[in-house]
């Protein structure tokens, strides 16, 4: 009859693991933007890099804005991916924190409760980086009628 309990025990941790990979679906899925933007940024800014001895005296100065407010979008971008990263580990680890409770039999709901308040916490973070990026983005945005020529 042991064994009859012990499969029942790891079908129910099976089941609680579920809400958390559901989770990790999610924050894979969000690394997918965040590294999607990213690579925008870098290609906008080489672009620009590249371009930046050919442009007017005129324009330089409005180029190296714009590479400014690049960098600091990289910088955000590259927090939130390092957050949503951390997440996604965090995650890993209360999934194998759940199976090794039932496996070893012993109580880990502590260090559970720890890890995915640890997990909720860098993705809030993740998100709040994203976030300013988002605004950091828009916050140059000048839609203005075309200059005639």
């Amino acid at each position: 009859m042991q064994t009859a309990s012990g499969i029942t025990d790891v079908a129910h941790s099976i089941q609680l693991a579920v809400a958390p990979v559901f989770l990790l679906t999610g924050v894979g899925t969000m690394l997918g933007v965040l590294t999607n933007r990213l690579a925008r940024i870098i290609d906008r800014a080489r672009t620009l890099e590249r371009t930046l001895p050919e442009l007017p005296a005129a324009a330089v100065a409005e180029a190296r804005a714009e590479l400014t407010v690049l960098s600091r979008r990289a910088r955000l971008i590259h927090r939130a991916i390092t957050l949503s990263t951390s997440c996604a580990l965090l995650i890993c680890l209360v999934i194998v924190s759940l199976f090794a409770g039932v496996a070893l039999g012993q109580d880990l709901s502590r260090l559970i409760v720890l890890l995915f308040t640890a997990a909720l916490a860098a993705f809030v973070g993740g998100l709040l980086s994203f976030l300013l990026e988002i605004r950091a983005a828009t916050g140059t945005l000048h839609f203005a009628p075309p200059k005639p020529q």
